[in-house]
């Protein structure tokens, strides 16, 4: 799990500590532990004295209790993901054709780029342009 650099690290452990002072001036909470998590990955658990790292299976018993919460998502989360990708894939073909009529429309003559016009659009100068 190297998400970081060191000085991501250090300002990591900076704010757990920062939140565990806070956390316990305020009487309400009586203990504390900081978690650096990740959803996948198959690192063991480890405690650093500051933090815990816990990935994969691990994980997702912490957050639910449920040693096959990470395999019993799967298939929904990939159904969803399908129905996700089907709409973007729709949505992605809908904008390129615009976008390729706009520029067909502003920046071709017979079928060819008219490359003086899209560098003046691009880089003239604005009054010229207009």
């Amino acid at each position: 799990m190297n998400w970081g650099n060191s000085s991501q690290y250090k300002a990591l452990r900076d704010h757990f500590k920062k939140a565990v002072q806070i956390l316990k001036q305020s009487k309400s909470v009586k203990a504390v532990q900081p978690v650096l998590a990740s959803c996948y990955g198959k690192r063991k658990t480890t405690d650093n004295g500051e933090y815990l790292k816990i990935c994969g299976q691990e994980f997702w018993f912490f957050i639910s209790g449920n040693k096959n919460l990470y395999t019993d998502i799967i298939e929904p989360i990939g159904h969803q993901a399908k129905e996700h990708n089907q709409h973007y894939e729709e949505e992605r073909a809908v904008l390129i054709n615009k976008f390729t009529s706009e520029f067909s429309r502003n920046f071709c003559v017979a079928g060819r780029i008219d490359w003086k016009r899209l560098v003046q659009f691009n880089s003239g100068n604005l009054k010229e342009s207009e």
